[in-house]
């Protein structure tokens, strides 16, 4: 069996690549994280009377499902329904899919590209025409040549591949799978940012309709205590001891009241709806029945600032595209130097078709290049600048992402400490008013106040139950902001590794394959 002449080159031209692409040369910067701009601990991250911070060390945000720290089945079943059927998560899971499909993409152009050919040409010759040409054969060249008989016809087949392999010796394709990989990994952190979101306005919106709930059950007790108030009155006044102005007085106020609660179910129905979007749904297919705002707020465990910058997938984003750009300077470095191509084809070319694939019609070409740009007007010069100036520009991105993650974190540490300070303070003023409440309806019963003092006290009472249903609401939605600025119960090891990006492939040529340093090293 003959060997063919690509066999024996083909192994020369391994042997005198592999030191090439064992080195991984690869022209550009080296990437190293820049530091963020983070402090040692919370400002905030202090004991306050009511609610606690829960210890690291004993406890930690659930992972993937942190809802559950509020122990509320419903909100369980409907969050577990966002990373299924929000369009909008769908929409960065697109994104994510498309970005890694793009590594294929250009790793592709690290691979010799093969192509075949199969043509025909016939031609006609006149009178006394002469034909001839030159024909490589078995590396030897053959002049033919002779007169074609007139008005004859003579067919030509040919068939055979060819193959272009473009070098990449400074590394510029390297680079661009280099930059294409950690944007694929920004892309994995920008979906994970994106459940985390809207899960937490899930969340939001969840515990927005529970406040309406325990809004409308607050008016409906009191507008079964102003019936009641309004009933005596009547009682009063059918008897001749009351005036018609205190009967007025006590019917205003139940029917305002009245109006007061039924206004909460135009604001119920619109979080409903805004539930139903967020699980993918019509909201014709979704009904909540009522529930409670719950009363205690999750103990929830709150560590040292530099853990943000593992937990957040917002920062992972932001620090993965510093590393993306970090790469396109080595890309635009490597265009300073110049690009080796190799190139071959094998080829039968006679007439007829049944002896087309024989030796003395066999045609094969092996070749070499290298092209260097000489003069490019300075736009070489000028992609290197804009890659580093993009390059500065994500690192501020990133700082300035952490930076703001921190002032996330603070205000809600402060808001519930705070707010936990509120609500024991309004405790004791609802308390108050609710006693002040019972004092003057005594007091009015036996003559010696006036209704109107009996409606004020009422006011004032219903007001400070708002009040203290309003600091609980707060505290909910504090809650579950804390919560999505730590991260949710994400952290960075969920990215997909490089590695796990650019797994063996057989069009590769093995000697690459088994080179760890050729690939981009795992973050």
């Amino acid at each position: 069996m003959k060997l063919s002449p690509f066999r024996p080159l083909s192994r020369r031209l391994g042997i005198l690549l592999a030191p090439l692409v064992f080195t991984g040369c690869m022209v550009g910067p080296s990437y190293k994280r820049p530091t963020a701009i983070v402090s040692p601990k919370f400002k905030e991250l202090r004991p306050a009377p009511g609610w606690n911070y829960a210890n690291p060390a004993l406890a930690e945000l659930p992972k993937g499902t942190w809802w559950t720290i509020y122990n509320d089945p419903v909100l369980n079943q409907l969050e577990a329904q966002v990373e299924l059927n929000n369009q909008n998560v769908k929409e960065y899971e697109s994104r994510y899919r498309a970005a890694r499909a793009s590594i294929n993409s250009i790793r592709a152009q690290l691979y010799p590209t093969l192509s075949g050919s199969l043509t025909f040409n016939r031609q006609s010759a006149g009178r006394g025409s002469r034909s001839s040409g030159t024909v490589v054969s078995n590396g030897g060249t053959t002049e033919v040549g002779g007169a074609m008989p007139s008005n004859s016809t003579a067919n030509t087949y040919g068939m055979g591949p060819s193959a272009s392999w473009d070098l990449d010796l400074w590394g510029k394709i390297r680079r661009q799978i280099q930059a294409q990989v950690t944007e694929t990994q920004a892309s994995a952190a920008d979906l994970a940012n994106a459940k985390l979101s809207y899960q937490a306005q899930l969340a939001t919106a969840y515990f927005n309709m529970r406040y309406q709930d325990s809004l409308h059950d607050l008016l409906q007790r009191n507008v079964k205590f102003y019936e009641r108030s309004y009933e005596i009155t009547r009682n009063q006044y059918e008897a001749g001891t009351a005036d018609p102005t205190t009967l007025l007085q006590a019917k205003t106020q139940l029917e305002q009241t009245r109006a007061q609660a039924t206004a909460t179910q135009a604001n119920r129905a619109q979080y409903e709806h805004a539930v139903a979007i967020l699980i993918g749904k019509t909201p014709a297919d979704v009904s909540i029945a009522p529930g409670a705002l719950p009363r205690d707020i999750p103990a929830i465990p709150v560590s040292v600032p530099a853990q943000l910058l593992e937990r957040r997938p917002d920062v992972a984003a932001a620090e993965r595209r510093m590393e993306e750009y970090n790469a396109q300077i080595g890309a635009a470095i490597a265009a300073f130097y110049p690009e080796v191509k190799l190139s071959a084809s094998y080829s039968y070319s006679g007439d007829p078709v049944g002896s087309l694939v024989q030796v003395a019609n066999r045609i094969w070409s092996l070749g070499a290049s290298a092209t260097e740009t000489i003069f490019s007007g300075g736009s070489r010069t000028a992609a290197v600048h804009e890659a580093d100036a993009n390059y500065d520009l994500y690192v501020a991105t990133y700082r300035q992402t952490v930076l703001t993650a921190l002032q996330g974190v603070e205000d809600q540490l402060s808001n519930l400490r705070i707010l936990a300070q509120q609500a024991d303070e309004q405790k004791v003023a609802l308390d108050a008013a609710n006693k002040a409440v019972t004092v003057a309806l005594n007091q009015y019963l036996a003559g010696t106040q006036i209704y109107t003092t009996v409606i004020t006290s009422e006011v004032t009472a219903l007001s400070n139950a708002q009040t203290a249903l309003q600091i609980q609401q707060s505290r909910i939605l504090d809650s579950v902001t804390l919560i999505q600025n730590l991260g949710g119960g994400w952290d960075a090891t969920s990215l997909p590794s490089k590695n796990s990006m650019q797994k063996d492939n057989p069009f590769l040529p093995t000697f690459i394959q088994k080179d760890k340093n050729f690939l981009p090293s795992n973050r």
